[in-house]
């Protein structure tokens, strides 16, 4: 597949390579000859410059051509097909290659196997016919010793038989031995008297026919060779003269010598008629010299003795010994004379193929022997050369195909990319429209309900009866109500186009769940609920991350709690996922008395089932964050669906309740931002726990707020509570304070310290009994006794100060100072307007917006605390009153303005400030920057990136809010 994907990806590799280039050389041969003309270059970077403008000319000039004609789909079409029929050739040229290479790897393999069969063959009847040579001159030596050498000889024909008989073990390749004496012509007729018998001519004649007493004495010459001794298996040849025939008077002759033992040409073996040689020792007098001459040795030579080789036999013998006989068929011939070989053993077979030649070495150097072998069955079939190159050309029809098949497969993703590069092109700008048009809708909403919000809270400052009063917070209620349904909804459009992003600042943890809960603090009152939250002491006091979408989850998972909740409680708890993980397995089902009010609830355990184990980073905190209730609980069948957007439980739910369907599923895309998950766990009839992770982190330099806790530094407090959970919960509070806190069930049996003016007790309205208020009258305890009570109608018989829950930090100050003569309580979350007034009375700020209504609106909520307010209605005016020297200490500025913008107006008014910082840098005098704030309805647009990246300081969303009014103002002005 790699020659494939080389072939696919080569020419597009070459089309960029060379895009790149042409634009590389392109922008640097303009910008250098840009800049050599303005500087009156020389004429060596004339020369070098003409060279670049050349050079990237020519390449642009191949980028066209590629374009024009490589790079369209006809030449890439041609080129596929050429590289194709190119694969084809080259498959079928590999496949022939390999059918080639392996058939001669086997005939190789198969010649090797001959050799070695046919030279192990060889090897073998050669050594053995050199071990019964050995014998046959040891023989000689014998007959010399015993023979000639003793008087009387101690050998005859019996002695000799015997011994060669018992002896042939060692000769296995010779049918048999004799022994002819040398006799003078002058000693025959003494030699045949002696032996009784006469010396006869040696004649071939057949088996059959053979008789001694018919063959013919041997002709007159000068000496004769008669054999007189004779293994019995060739005893038929005694008497017979040596010398009377050709091959055998030769081969004695040579012997005699040479003193060396000598062959004869094949021959037929007499008698028995079959094929044979003759291997002749001479035997002599006495030692002769190795240089002795011919004469010399003639003249001492005494008889000669022969070893008969039935050569037929003999390898048929030899091949008996081998397993693999049968494989090959063994041919020995005599090529003495090479012209016209003699075969010795063998039959004329079909030329097979193969065919080895092994020389054989018998001893004798004039005579040369050979063995020659071939196998008995033809090569058979090559079926791994013929299987491996059918499935190499297989292989390249299925390459081709491949290859044929991904060419069209580029081209029509080519097609397809085009196709969808302009349905992306498209749909970009369908999303630009949407996300400018949600903005445009947001602007234009939220502007007239600037104006009707900011017109409400100017005529609550006037002079209004009760029923005056409650018209307008109705109307209030009812306008925050559709800006928070604007909100979200633009907050789904943001998540689904996948445009929100989270902000990493600093903020507290702990004054966040405050907010929330003073938030829904007068909804839990009128229905008498318990809300609270405890935070473990372990999570920091300080975090990094977006504190406004978090606070948007809270709000999100509380509100809906607050709406399906009619008794009971709701309680926010805040843990570090490790605090929380090492207690599984130990916790229980949680039991009516393990709860803040007393109900049952949902098993909180069961809502981060499924949770991926956290994942610890050295520099961040995993918290798992649950809101239990005990509310109506969500039905069994709609519990898939919870978080899906604008999805209700059901009908009747929307239409008692109210509500969109999309706060669970913006706080589940927010979860996933902050790397985290959510859950539930709900129980129809009897509550709900949803509980997430979030990851965030942290400041490790922590950050002391020390004046709260040190006015009640060294005071203790006794929560009187029967309820160990609740009970944590107001100790967790009140610790916040400073005080050292105790738990007791009741006031009966308790003691208090003899300090008792610096102790505080906080008891819980169900518990405060008859008998309990009789203990506190009698015993005249002079410490200073709240009540905490759920509901704003609280138990007032008692007489003693009332706290309503929930508990809040700001909020349990004030009660104290209150009870200790303290001064004014400040309601948590909430900014006094006194604060404002400090800082904004006497300033002098420019609000800059194209509403007249609007202008109105933001005048008078800053013209209420104290400020000396100036309009303008476009951008222009701004910059011209905003042009240094002036005497403004703020600029409110609307972003979006016919003509010139906030953000265009705001760079204007930056470069002014600029160029008069520039012309005074050498004075001493201040450098010029008024902070800009952006005021706007455009929730999608005014982000924090765009305010920084124009100049601005900070924004506000419109309406105007104390809380952020008063954070964004205090930044310059505290």
């Amino acid at each position: 597949m790699s020659f494939i994907h080389l072939v696919g990806f080569g020419l597009k590799v070459g089309h960029l390579l060379l895009m790149l280039c042409c634009s590389f050389l392109s922008v640097i041969s303009v910008n250098r000859l840009t800049n050599c003309i303005e500087m009156k270059p020389k004429s060596g970077v004339k020369i070098w410059m003409k060279f670049l403008e050349i050079f990237s000319g020519n390449a642009c000039k191949i980028h066209h051509h590629y374009y024009e004609y490589i790079g369209s789909r006809e030449v890439r079409k041609a080129w596929s097909r050429k590289l194709l029929i190119l694969l084809f050739v080259f498959g079928t040229i590999l496949s022939l290659w390999f059918f080639w290479y392996l058939r001669s790897q086997a005939m190789e393999k198969r010649k090797e196997t001959l050799a070695n069969m046919c030279d192990e063959r060889a090897r073998m009847l050669q050594d053995q016919f050199n071990v019964s040579m050995n014998h046959v001159q040891a023989m000689s030596i014998l007959i010399s010793t015993f023979h000639h050498g003793k008087n009387p000889s101690a050998i005859d024909q019996d002695t000799f038989a015997r011994y060669t008989e018992r002896t042939a073990f060692e000769r296995p390749l010779t049918s048999g031995v004799a022994y002819a004496v040398r006799v003078l012509h002058s000693e025959r007729e003494e030699f045949e008297k002696q032996h009784g018998w006469s010396i006869k001519k040696m004649t071939p004649v057949n088996k059959d026919e053979y008789n001694p007493e018919e063959l013919e004495p041997s002709p007159i010459q000068q000496e004769y060779a008669p054999v007189i001794f004779a293994q019995d298996t060739v005893a038929h040849v005694i008497s017979l003269d040596m010398m009377s025939g050709k091959e055998d008077r030769e081969n004695v002759l040579r012997a005699r010598a040479l003193g060396k033992g000598v062959l004869t040409a094949p021959l037929d073996l007499i008698k028995s008629n079959r094929l044979g040689v003759i291997l002749t020792f001479a035997v002599y007098k006495r030692d002769l010299p190795s240089n002795a001459t011919p004469e010399e040795r003639i003249e001492a030579t005494d008889g000669y003795l022969g070893g008969v080789f039935d050569i037929e036999s003999l390898v048929e013998k030899l091949l008996q010994q081998l397993a693999s006989k049968q494989t090959i068929y063994v041919n020995v011939f005599d090529t003495t004379n090479i012209s016209n070989p003699i075969s010795m053993y063998g039959t004329n077979v079909l030329d097979t193929g193969l065919q080895h030649v092994s020389p054989l070495n018998f001893g004798d150097p004039s005579r040369k022997h050979e063995m020659r072998c071939r196998f008995k069955q033809k090569p058979p079939w090559q079926i791994l050369a013929i299987s491996t190159a059918f499935g190499i050309f297989v292989i390249t029809l299925l390459v081709g195909h491949i290859f044929h098949a991904t060419v069209n497969r580029i081209a029509k993703v080519e097609d397809d990319y085009h196709e969808m590069s302009e349905l992306k092109i498209r749909a970009e700008a369908a999303d630009v429209a949407k996300s400018q048009f949600l903005a445009t809708v947001s602007h234009e909403i939220r502007t007239p309900m600037n104006g009707v919000l900011g017109m409400l809270d100017m005529l609550m400052d006037t002079v209004l009866d009760v029923t005056q009063q409650d018209y307008v917070r109705t109307a209030q209620a009812s306008g925050k109500a559709l800006v928070s349904l604007i909100n979200a909804v633009l907050d789904q459009a943001k998540i689904e186009s996948g445009k929100l992003e989270l902000e990493a600042v600093c903020f507290d943890l702990r004054a966040i769940l405050d907010d929330v809960l003073s938030l829904f603090s007068g909804k839990s009152q009128e229905k008498g609920i318990e809300l609270a939250v405890y935070i473990s002491e372990k999570v920091p006091e300080t975090l990094i991350g977006d504190p406004g979408r978090f606070r948007q989850i809270i709000t999100n998972l509380m509100g809906n709690s607050i709406k399906f909740t009619e008794k009971g409680h709701i309680f926010v708890t805040v843990h570090l996922v490790e605090e929380v993980m090492e207690s599984i397995g130990v916790e229980t089902e949680p039991s009516k008395k393990d709860t803040l009010s007393g109900l049952p609830v949902a098993d909180r355990n069961r809502s981060w089932e499924g949770f991926r184990p956290a994942m610890g980073i050295s520099d961040s905190i995993t918290l798992i964050v649950s809101v239990e209730d005990t509310g109506i609980g969500i039905p069994t069948e709609a519990q898939p669906r919870i978080f899906t957007p604008f999805m209700q439980v059901g009908p009747s739910i929307s239409r008692i309740h109210g509500g969109t369907g999309i706060g669970l599923s913006i706080s589940k895309c927010l979860v996933n931002l902050m790397n985290g998950e959510i859950g539930f766990h709900s129980i129809p009839k009897i509550g709900s726990t949803f509980t997430f992770t979030a990851v965030f982190g942290f400041d490790s330099i922590p950050k002391v707020n020390g004046q709260s806790k040190s006015e009640f530094h060294g005071m203790k407090a006794i929560i009187v509570d029967p309820r160990p959970v609740r009970a944590e919960v107001s100790k967790y509070h009140i610790q916040r304070l400073g005080m050292k806190v105790e738990i007791v069930p009741s006031l009966i049996n308790n003691s208090v310290s003899t300090n008792a003016s610096k102790v505080i007790f906080l008891i819980e309205e169900d518990v405060l009994d008859q008998d309990s208020r009789t203990t506190v009258v009698n015993h005249k305890i002079p410490a200073k006794m709240f009540l905490l009570t759920n509901s704003i109608g609280g138990s007032r018989k008692t007489g003693l100060p009332v706290i309503t829950k929930p508990l809040r930090v700001s909020m349990l100050a004030a009660a104290l100072q209150r009870a200790m003569g303290g001064g004014n309580s400040v309601r948590n979350g909430e900014v006094p307007k006194v604060s404002l007034s400090k800082l904004l009375v006497g300033r002098k700020i420019l609000v800059v917006d194209d509403n007249n209504v609007n202008l109105r609106v933001a005048a008078g909520a800053l013209k209420k605390y104290g400020a000396e307010v100036v309009c303008a209605d476009s951008g222009r005016k701004a910059i011209s009153l905003l042009e240094p020297p002036h005497s403004f200490d703020a600029c409110f500025m609307d972003i979006q303005m016919p003509e010139m913008d906030g953000f265009e107006a705001t760079r204007k008014i930056r470069e002014v400030e600029y160029n008069m910082n520039n012309r005074m840098q050498n004075g001493n005098i201040s450098k010029w920057h008024v902070p800009i704030l952006a005021m706007t309805a455009d929730v999608i647009q005014a982000t924090h990136e765009q305010c920084i990246n124009s100049g601005m300081d900070g924004y506000v969303s419109k309406p105007f809010e104390a809380n952020q009014l008063y954070q964004e103002v205090s930044r310059f002005f505290l």
